[in-house]
């Protein structure tokens, strides 16, 4: 399926966890997936977000939120044994760094396939949202797996590299699966590390060799686009057709409270960017100004939707 495709009419599919982020003193519901799933329906994209959450208080919040951002409910899945999604996050003094312990054997660790193939099959999606971590366990790796063989959606994959919760094996499948791959810096190194001979400097990305680096990735996983981002540096996206877009960086709107999710903003925006036609420069600089804005409240998800109307007005009025 080309880039060029228009997908403004569809609906995007996000594969993955729905969890809970327990900071000690409090909680606010997260997971990559989950994240891009509420960004996208706040930004008016029909969504379909497929996940498991367990019969508990956490899970009654998840598909509370869901409401809340007017997602349809048909592809959250309840399960009566697990529990919905934790992880428990420790937070450095100046909010720039994180460490997670992401717990085992949660509920979406178990996404059914049956639920979630006739869910997709009803909503025709045109884009596929996936990461990696919901694909540690077994059952939820081979729905995942089966989504791809039946659905002929563009596919991004969100490269979430988590120790101890992510094999080279898993991303080398998910790599040759995805249409549109987006790494940060650290992600990039651990690819040139498994799929390349090179070992390039990332800071800066039009040095030849780093140049070079990507479009190997770009052959050997027949990947249609590589973003790259950058943190305080932007971002640059690589093409198959030898394309190469930089966007500088976007002045954050207040002081930096956590880097949470700054990710999954820059995820969603591309994604609303994809599926209303927008310039490829146009998308990347307008994805890093939502990231930067990301990065001046707590947590992934601001509390409210008013968080939203300066860019809907900006970007999507009509």
């Amino acid at each position: 399926m080309g880039m060029e495709m228009d997908h403004s009419r569809r609906t995007i599919a996000v594969f993955g966890e729905a969890l809970v982020d327990d900071f000690g003193d409090h909680q606010v519901l997260g997971g990559a997936p989950f994240n891009v799933a509420r960004h996208l329906a706040a930004f008016g994209q029909a969504v379909l977000m497929l996940t498991r959450v367990g019969d508990d208080a956490n899970g009654g919040r998840v598909r509370a939120d869901c409401a809340r951002f007017g997602m349809d409910l048909a592809g959250v899945q309840a399960d009566a044994e697990r529990p919905t999604g934790r992880v428990l996050v420790e937070r450095s003094a100046d909010g720039g760094s994180h460490r997670f312990t992401i717990l085992e054997d949660q509920a979406y660790d178990a996404i059914e396939a049956g639920p979630a193939l006739a869910a997709v099959a009803a909503a025709a999606p045109g884009m596929l949202y996936f990461g990696t971590l919901a694909q540690r366990a077994p059952q939820s790796q081979r729905t995942l797996a089966r989504l791809l063989e039946a659905d002929t959606a563009l596919r991004y994959l969100d490269l979430n590299v988590r120790a101890g919760h992510v094999t080279e094996r898993c991303v080398y499948r998910s790599l040759h699966a995805a249409d549109v791959v987006k790494v940060n810096e650290e992600e990039l190194q651990d690819l040139f590390g498994w799929y390349t001979h090179l070992r390039p400097s990332t800071d800066d990305m039009r040095d030849a060799e780093a140049q070079s680096a990507c479009a190997t990735l770009l052959r050997i996983f027949n990947l249609q686009g590589l973003i790259v981002t950058l943190g305080a540096r932007g971002a640059v996206f690589f093409g198959a057709d030898g394309a190469f877009v930089e966007a500088p960086p976007a002045r954050m709107p207040g002081a930096l409270v956590d880097t949470v999710g700054a990710g999954d903003a820059f995820s969603a925006v591309f994604l609303v960017g994809r599926a209303r036609g927008w310039p490829l420069g146009e998308t990347l600089v307008r994805a890093n100004e939502f990231a930067g804005a990301a990065c001046c409240i707590a947590g992934a998800v601001p509390s409210g939707l008013d968080f939203y109307r300066p860019f809907i007005e900006r970007w999507l009025a009509a």
